[in-house]
């Protein structure tokens, strides 16, 4: 289905195991360890992989148009999808209460498992064989991209987050890096008390607006729309 072999099969194994599951296990099994490190890992490999594609493939788009479109791409709504068009549900190794609440079939666990298989491979097989599939499985996703409305982020993530969860978007800059003629903002976007994303830019103006994108398509794609970022 993935279109790749592992050596190492443990590591598959790891990837499926939910977080749930190992905590049921007997005190002799808790050796196991879940995937959230794989995920951890897998997000930053996803990112590279996509962003690389995206630059090759769009050199039209500007950096702020780059980060919004991958976005897009590597948001939890089209991993998902994605990973239920392979069928992961049915291999993920679930917990009692989680199985039981549809976990099979939530988006989050779904996106979350995706990125735990896609650093299995990279560990199994290198950049390259992670690199592969990575193409194969978004190659939709990264050609039929929306290129609209990039800098309306900010409105659209209060209208999302008004109606969702009651409450209005905030930004702060957390941090300013590099030189003063060549900085770098970093802004944060809190939704009433979570923090949902952050972002740089070159302005506070597209620090801003790359973090509303990023918290919008998260809130879109979440699990009863609220998933605050990790």
């Amino acid at each position: 289905m993935l279109g790749y072999t592992f050596r190492d099969r443990a590591l598959l194994q790891q990837a499926l195991r939910h977080a749930s599951w190992c905590n049921e296990q007997p005190a002799t099994d808790k050796r196991l360890e879940d995937n959230e490190r794989l995920e951890f890992l897998g997000d930053a490999v996803l990112d590279l992989v996509v962003g690389h594609r995206l630059m090759t493939r769009y050199p039209q788009l500007a950096e702020g148009e780059l980060s919004v479109t991958r976005a897009q791409v590597v948001s939890e709504a089209g991993l998902s999808d994605v990973a239920g068009q392979l069928g992961l549900g049915q291999y993920l190794m679930l917990g009692k209460g989680e199985e039981k609440s549809g976990g099979r079939t939530k988006p989050s666990i779904l996106a979350d498992a995706f990125e735990a298989i896609l650093a299995a491979v990279y560990l199994d097989g290198g950049f390259a064989s992670a690199s592969d599939m990575v193409e194969r499985l978004l190659a939709q996703r990264i050609e039929t991209v929306e290129f609209k409305g990039f800098y309306d982020f900010k409105t659209r993530l209060q209208e999302t987050a008004q109606a969702r969860l009651k409450a209005t978007p905030t930004y702060r800059v957390v941090s300013e890096l590099g030189p003063d003629h060549d900085k770098r903002f970093v802004v944060a976007v809190t939704i009433a008390t979570d923090e949902w994303a952050r972002a740089v830019g070159k302005s506070k103006k597209e620090a801003e607006q790359m973090a509303a994108a990023e918290a919008h398509f998260r809130l879109e794609g979440s699990d009863a729309g609220v998933r605050p970022k990790k």
